[in-house]
């Protein structure tokens, strides 16, 4: 059966899923790329984007409009101005990549046996290097907003969910130097870039903002229980421990989470909300550790002030979150020094 268009902004969600899953401290750090085919585009849309993104921060950006590959920080401009000819070199690579997804989208609406319209193609690898000393990486396919190729470093070969993609699997896997050559960069040439990134953005990346906590809290009209909102915003890692307390405990029952999402300086922010019985409210606290924090906080619950119903509240924070969201979508759609080419994003010289 021939499967459906997916949505405009299916690319948007895959991207932003690959910047939910990161890393674990501030000393926890990550390399990722992001590529984004789409077959029609509309309202400005490209027909294909590249994002890179350090720690989760939007570094450089390449889109078939500009057909430029730019800096997105000023510390990614340093690379320019020790190497003139740098950024032409890499927009010249990423050229290439971007007429492979061009043949990939034709070659995967055949083999899907669809027509014309709009249809979507992913690309995302990278690395992380974990507080704990070990290692990450991952190189994988999607096709319409599903998984359609995934890399096994560890077996050197390719994981394929349906008929389709087992085409590729089978032409791949037969290829050794194709597959040892991602193997090479996802557990060593990818780490390289990640200490030569850490480098140059030092005061960026490896800084640390702790976060501010903020309480907001209402009575329910319909059943007279509370809700209380913990709010953790401006911090910087993204990393956050942020739970509901009750007698000292962690508490999970009645509680709602946040989406952690970034603000537009770089730092992030989260919440959390729970619901108690007014009698109970001195049992519980909002408690927040970070790495920017010389202690962890415990905030105490205050009686509501307002009576209203805490939902217009919550759904307030979900609005701004998207809101963020939204923002990091208009980026997504869309060194080893004195090297003569830019490997951190390594050629992509096989179609599907």
């Amino acid at each position: 059966m021939a499967l459906r268009p997916a949505p405009l902004w299916l690319p948007v969600m895959v991207a932003m899923s690959l910047l939910r899953g990161s890393c674990l401290g501030i000393s926890s750090h990550s390399l990722k790329y992001c590529f984004t085919g789409i077959s029609e585009p509309s309202q400005g849309q490209p027909h294909f984007v590249l994002v890179g993104f350090a720690d989760g921060q939007a570094i450089d950006h390449y889109d078939s409009n500009s057909r430029r590959m730019k800096p997105r920080v000023s510390w990614m401009e340093k690379l320019g101005k020790e190497d003139p000819q740098f950024w032409d070199r890499y927009t010249q690579r990423v050229r290439g990549d971007e007429e492979v997804s061009r043949l990939d989208l034709e070659t995967l609406r055949s083999r899907y046996n669809q027509s014309e319209g709009l249809h979507t193609w992913q690309l995302m690898y990278g690395c992380e290097l974990r507080r704990d000393g070990s290692k990450g990486g991952f190189y994988q396919y999607g096709y319409e907003g599903r998984t359609f190729l995934i890399f096994d470093k560890e077996t050197l070969t390719w994981v394929a969910p349906d008929p389709q993609a087992q085409i590729t699997q089978r032409k791949w896997d037969g290829d050794l130097g194709w597959n040892q050559h991602w193997k090479a960069y996802l557990e060593k040439e990818c780490f390289d870039w990640i200490k030569t990134f850490l480098s140059y953005g030092n005061e960026t990346l490896q800084r640390t903002e702790p976060p501010v906590v903020t309480m907001s809290s209402r009575t329910e009209v319909e059943d007279g229980m509370e809700t209380h909102v913990c709010r953790v915003h401006g911090f910087y890692p993204r990393e956050i421990d942020a739970s509901w307390m009750r007698d000292g405990e962690v508490w999970l029952q009645d509680t709602f989470h946040g989406f952690l999402a970034p603000n537009a300086d770089g730092t992030y922010h989260y919440w959390i909300s729970i619901q108690i019985d007014p009698k109970e409210r001195g049992r519980y606290r909002c408690h927040v550790e970070h790495d920017g924090l010389q202690d962890p906080l415990d905030l105490e619950l205050k009686e509501p002030t307002d009576s209203k119903s805490n939902l217009g509240l919550i759904i307030g924070f979900v609005v701004a979150a998207l809101v963020v969201v939204g923002v990091i979508a208009g980026i997504v759609v869309f060194i080893n020094r004195g090297q003569e080419d830019y490997n951190a994003v390594p050629r992509r010289n096989q179609a599907i």
